[in-house]
């Protein structure tokens, strides 16, 4: 079997409905955009090793929510995301940062690499998240998907710290002292 369809040649792709549509359409952005996110996700999960089992863990479970979630959007179903999944995800963040001091400032994103690719997952989310808010403009989402959206880049932001100050890592103030 090719893998390969010649279909989206000319900038057109086909929705699970078998409707033609182009490739910057709303619903393919955010597809694309959380694709993207479940990817790096992956990345992440590769290269934290083994002394963030749990952490692992948890990141698998949500790239399998965003594969969930996608294939939510391209039959619309809204069924997928409930709010218990955003309250996990705030109770983990609430978990993670009463482990460790607060920050006074902000920080540049980065540290060991887990941290680091963390941060860059973060701001794949936002903008995710961005695409996700543009499309329920034209084809209205359940409010719980954008809601939990809004919360992943959240948890990431606290699991790069985490990650970070498990390992040891100083974080950098962006401000220059």
């Amino acid at each position: 079997m090719k893998i390969y369809t010649r279909v989206g040649d000319q900038g057109m792709t086909k929705q699970v409905s078998g409707r033609m549509v182009a490739k910057t359409d709303a619903q393919i952005v955010a597809l694309g955009d959380l694709d993207e996110l479940e990817s790096w996700l992956g990345y992440v999960v590769a290269i934290m090793g083994t002394t963030h089992t749990s952490e692992r863990q948890e990141l698998q479970d949500i790239q399998r929510k965003l594969y969930d979630l996608q294939a939510d959007i391209s039959v619309k179903r809204h069924q997928v995301m409930v709010p218990a999944d955003t309250t996990d995800l705030e109770n983990r963040i609430d978990e993670m940062m009463a482990e460790f001091p607060p920050i006074k400032e902000f920080i540049l994103p980065g540290g060991t690499s887990a941290g680091a690719a963390l941060q860059y997952g973060r701001t794949v989310a936002r903008r995710a998240e961005r695409s996700a808010v543009k499309l329920n403009q034209e084809q209205p989402l359940a409010p719980e998907i954008l809601t939990y959206l809004n919360r992943l880049s959240d948890f990431l932001f606290a699991l790069a710290r985490y990650v970070n100050w498990r390992d040891d890592y100083q974080e950098v103030p962006s401000k220059k002292r």
